[in-house]
């Protein structure tokens, strides 16, 4: 889509290192809060650093100082509070003796979530074609097809399942973006986009946590899609990996 005039100009990223504080809801029973800074901004999103990983589709809500000619809404109000969708997250080069930091890029969404989000925060969305009055994007519930869509293109690869034990680190962060627990296992099953991994770990759907193979060198963040234990009555993590694909080579 083209924009000429002030609507291009409204839509310019502006760098205005404003201090933010993001609020996520991962899961009915846990959430968390960070303080940090924009790194730009237009009237309808930004992009900041934060040292928890999120992922595309999730919901986010932001309270900052916006100057109030880039507002859509509460133009009297001293902070600006917003919903915003996260539209890409990756992680940034580790800088030594520092928290690993995740670049954040989010649409800002309107002043209320909506009802799903309050029922389920583990729910993902999508921008909506038609805007919201405000000007800003509105969302719709994701689907299976928009997640498959994900992997079109033309260097996409067939989904290869490898059912095979990894041995693999389990690491789950507290509201601080510490790690609070910790649990070395092995995968049922592994592939590209995420495993089925035992474990012996309560965590709900929709928290995020991070995946290592020593042996492999290799560490991504990771969705909990789902917990559930097999005929063995052995509790299994489904994940999928948010932050990159697990490269299969030298596994087959």
């Amino acid at each position: 889509m083209k924009y000429d005039g002030k609507q291009k100009r409204l839509r310019e990223r502006l760098e205005l290192q404003l201090p933010v504080r993001v609020q996520c809801r991962e899961s009915l029973d846990h959430e968390w809060v960070e303080l940090t800074r924009l790194l730009d901004v237009t009237p309808f999103g930004s992009r900041f650093t934060l040292t928890r990983p999120s992922e595309e589709g999730r919901l986010l809500h932001m309270t900052l100082p916006m100057p109030r000619q880039l507002r859509c809404f509460d133009h009297v109000e001293q902070q600006y509070k917003v919903w915003a969708l996260v539209r890409h997250m990756r992680p940034l080069p580790p800088v030594e003796g520092k928290p690993q930091r995740y670049e954040i890029g989010v649409a800002f969404v309107g002043k209320r979530a909506p009802l799903s989000f309050e029922n389920d925060p583990t729910k993902r969305y999508e921008v909506a074609e038609s805007p919201t009055e405000t000007g800003m994007w509105s969302l719709r519930e994701r689907t299976a097809e928009d997640d498959a869509a994900r992997y079109d293109g033309p260097d996409r690869r067939p989904e290869t399942r490898l059912n095979m034990p990894v041995e693999v680190i389990v690491e789950v962060f507290d509201e601080k973006g510490n790690v609070a627990e910790r649990e070395t296992t092995v995968t049922e099953n592994i592939s590209r986009r995420g495993a089925a991994v035992f474990t012996s770990l309560n965590i709900a759907r929709g928290r995020f946590v991070r995946l290592t193979s020593v042996r492999y060198q290799i560490s991504v963040i990771a969705a909990v899609r789902g917990r559930r234990s097999g005929s063995d009555n052995i509790p299994r993590l489904h994940l999928e990996f948010v932050s990159q694909q697990w490269p299969l080579e030298g596994f087959e």
